[in-house]
Parts: structure tokens; sequence; C-alpha cells
């Protein structure tokens, strides 16, 4: 790998870190009912840069991630719309809820996904994405999501 591409793998994975991070922060304020607007804005920030540099990596056919990506941008748009066009009003604070919860989630399945097939140790564990194991990873995370969407969208005002 080149010197450049190494950067371009770096910059992207500090994306979808900070997006991870600042998205559970985002999350846990959702949940208490308070939106906590730097954090939100982060989470967005990062987010949309994390997808959208997920289509620079080099590629000849269409992956799974880029579908997932796709429609994490998809989803991010609808919450744009509801945080920044819509000011979060009337029923737009629940699709904001509801999309950022999904956003957060298909990013965090596309990092379990990533170190399943990335780390050795979790690789022996999960070769392929028809493992047991990533299906069980895969479960484990959609529950916890479904719970954080559920309390989120209960939660919001």
């Amino acid at each position: 790998m080149t010197t450049v591409s190494n950067t371009f793998v770096l910059v992207h994975v500090v994306l979808s870190l900070v997006g991870i991070i600042s998205g559970l922060i985002m999350a846990g304020g959702l949940m208490s009912g308070h939106y906590y607007n730097r954090w939100i804005n982060a989470f967005m920030f990062t987010t949309i840069l994390t997808n959208v540099t997920g289509f620079g990596f080099p590629f000849t056919t269409i992956l799974p991630a880029h579908i997932i990506g796709a429609i994490s941008l998809a989803v991010l748009v609808v919450a744009s719309i509801a945080l920044y066009l819509k000011g979060l009003s009337g029923g737009w604070r629940k699709v904001f809820v509801v999309t950022s919860i999904l956003a957060l989630y298909l990013n965090v399945f596309v990092l379990i996904a990533q170190l399943l097939a990335k780390t050795p140790p979790l690789a022996i564990l999960a070769p392929t994405p028809a493992a047991p194991a990533f299906a069980a990873a895969q479960t484990i995370a959609f529950v916890i999501f479904v719970i954080l969407g559920w309390g989120s969208f209960n939660r919001s005002k």
C-alpha cells in the first residue's frame, strides 16, 4: 500500500470511530430525552464523511459495504432534513431519532463485519459472513439497537 492509501484508510477509520463514539453519546442523550447538539452534529458530520469515503476505496464490483453505505447515506439525508431543515419540529423529531439511530446501527454493523473479517483471532471465529459467529454478533448488535431505538423514540417529545 502507498502512503496515500494508508492515509486514506486511516482517515476513513478515524471518521468511522468518531462517528460511532459520538453517535453512542448522542443515542444516550436521546434515550434520556436530551439533545446534545455538538454530539449530534459531530455524529452527522463524521458519519456522512465515513459513508462518502467508503466509496473512495478501489473496487470492481458492488459489495455489501457499498449497499449499506448507500442506504446509510439515504437515511442520513432524511435525518439531515429533519435536523437542519425542519429543526426537529413536530413529527420531524421522531423521524430524526429513528433515522439517526438507524444510521448509527449501520455504521456499527459494518464495524462488526470489518472486525470479524480483518482481526485474525476473530476471523477464525467468523471466516465468512455465513458463519454462526457473524450472525450471532450481528443479532446481538441488532437487538441492542432495537432497544436503544425504542427507548430513544419513546423519550422524544
